[in-house]
């Protein structure tokens, strides 16, 4: 599909949109992607007719999709036979739907709000990371819009210390579920190959492993404040921590 068909509209440092932007350069779908800030990226959802305020929203031609889940179904119909991310199997690929569900579900939503309850405050970071690939009016405003938007996210993702004690109590959870199913020394999630699990399991480990082959730049974890830092530097050593950094390695560029 030509690059000019598509557009991904993103909040850059979003999981939900590293999901997505792997999909499509994994199946080799040309897309320009157009990255702004939280809050600012209402009015672009709107303008896209993503029908609501969440990202990413991919438009080609006639087709407008705001899921990440159907994201990476569209991606992979266009995909080669060695990049599809969905087994033909009815029921594999079921299995696979189930995984990838159960990870946007929890996973995704738990490690945001915890990274975002540690990060408050920490206008160098945000202002250093958050506004890579924006319009430069947006760049030039994160300064004077940080407190506002900052209200504004913690309202509408629920965010509090102790809520986000809780959410990374459910990241350690799911961490020690994958950790379960890989402990027979299998590859990948559902076996011997990579799947839609793999790549969102990963990408949704974003919030809380900063892995450095990120589509865009992220904070490590000397960069960080000393308690998330601490958190980030024992997820990665995880079993699950360590095959998303693996997935990151050597399965985000192929």
């Amino acid at each position: 599909m030509p690059r000019s068909q598509c557009t991904l509209i993103t909040i850059p440092i979003s999981h939900f949109c590293e999901k997505a932007r792997w999909a499509l350069d994994r199946a080799g779908v040309g897309y320009e992607e157009r990255a702004h800030l939280q809050v600012i990226h209402w009015l672009a959802v709107k303008r896209a007719g993503g029908g609501g305020k969440t990202v990413p929203v991919l438009v080609c031609g006639d087709t407008i999709l705001s899921e990440s889940a159907d994201i990476l179904a569209f991606a992979d119909a266009r995909a080669a036979a060695d990049m599809r991310l969905y087994p033909d199997d009815a029921q594999e690929a079921a299995a696979v739907r189930a995984l990838e569900r159960d990870f946007d579900e929890r996973l995704g939503p738990h490690g945001r709000r915890w990274m975002y309850e540690h990060m408050r405050g920490q206008r160098a970071l945000v202002k250093q990371y958050a506004p890579t690939g924006v319009p430069r009016w947006q760049r030039l405003g994160l300064p004077i819009a940080y407190g506002t938007v900052a209200k504004i996210i913690d309202r509408y993702l629920d965010i509090d210390a102790a809520k986000a004690a809780l959410s990374l109590g459910e990241v350690r959870t799911t961490f020690d579920e994958v950790a379960a199913r890989l402990q027979d020394g299998r590859p990948y999630l559902m076996g011997d190959r990579f799947t839609a699990a793999d790549l969102t399991f990963s990408a949704l480990t974003a919030a809380v492993l900063m892995p450095p082959e990120y589509g865009v730049p992220l904070p490590q974890p000397d960069e960080l404040p000393a308690a998330m830092g601490s958190v980030v530097r024992e997820l990665r050593a995880h079993p699950a921590g360590v095959h998303a950094l693996r997935m990151f390695r050597e399965e985000r560029r192929r």
